[in-house]
């Protein structure tokens, strides 16, 4: 396939973005899913760091191909996520929310004071083995999947159980179960997100999944509702290209999050593409 000249230009000039805004757009999908079944878990940070690390350790120490790393790299969250889903996943609501936050930091100080995770300075020298088209396909397929169980009867269980936990449960709906897949895929999504950036990136450091990052990828949810998986991906794609629009005010990124989080919950609290679907009289 032959790319026109103007085209390939614009995609070097902003390859960076480009990748950030599909990478994003996954990490907003491992906030969706715990949101869809009523849950405030804020551990999509701390997963993402996971699947960062784990991919380049077994790139720079073990030398396994990519196609290994890979799909290797979701299976380190999704295992953590197992060990600490039974005792958290008992919280709810704020409490939830603390509780994750707290382990996602444990793990920071791991990766910052362990010279194997190579300690404040990171991790560097990780071959850039992701591609865009890789990006955008992973980030397609898991909008679709997520589409397609949302309309399926779990997601009419989900639904439920957003609404209503306890009367969900009373119809039969088993709740610990559908919370601990949403935790699940929620460290897939993330852990994967995690791989392919620090693939992109080339560099990780501790400071990348403390809870800066876990604010920003509530705030991709809180933007575009919860409605759709397309509605969260918008409401990333908005916040990714905020600080390209701002680049004079880059280091306030976490105030207008804040900001924005704040004026969703205020205006918008089902989200900017419900807002639109009920213009269009959706």
């Amino acid at each position: 396939m032959i790319i026109p000249p103007w085209l390939d230009d614009f995609l070097w000039t902003y390859q960076n973005l480009i990748h950030a805004l599909g990478i994003n757009g996954l990490l907003a999908l491992s906030m969706y899913v715990v949101l869809a079944v009523g849950q405030l878990s804020l551990g999509q940070a701390a997963f993402m760091g996971l699947g960062a690390y784990s991919s380049a350790l077994m790139t720079l120490k073990l030398k396994l191909p990519f196609f290994m790393v890979l799909p290797a790299s979701c299976v380190v969250p999704v295992l953590f996520a197992l060990a600490i889903g039974v005792p958290t996943l008992r919280l709810s609501g704020v409490y939830l929310a603390i509780a994750t936050i707290g382990l996602g930091e444990v793990l920071r100080a791991v990766y910052l004071n362990v010279d194997y995770f190579g300690g404040a300075l990171g991790l560097s020298g990780i071959p850039e083995r992701a591609e865009t088209w890789m990006i955008y396909g992973l980030l397609f397929a898991a909008v679709a999947i997520l589409w397609l169980v949302g309309r399926s009867g779990v997601g009419r269980a989900m639904e439920a159980m957003r609404e209503d936990e306890t009367a969900a449960g009373v119809m039969g709906v088993n709740v610990g179960r559908y919370r601990m897949g949403a935790l699940l895929a929620s460290a897939v999504l993330a852990g994967l997100a995690g791989a392919l950036g620090a693939h992109v990136s080339s560099f990780i450091g501790p400071n990348e999944y403390g809870f800066e990052p876990a604010v920003t990828i509530l705030s991709y949810a809180l933007l575009g509702g919860i409605g759709t998986p397309l509605a969260p991906v918008l409401g990333a794609w908005i916040l990714t290209l905020l600080p390209e629009l701002l680049r004079g005010f880059s280091d306030l990124r976490l105030v207008f999050n804040g900001v924005i989080i704040v004026l969703a919950v205020l205006f918008l609290p089902n989200g900017l593409l419900s807002w639109r679907m009920k213009r269009r009289g959706a």
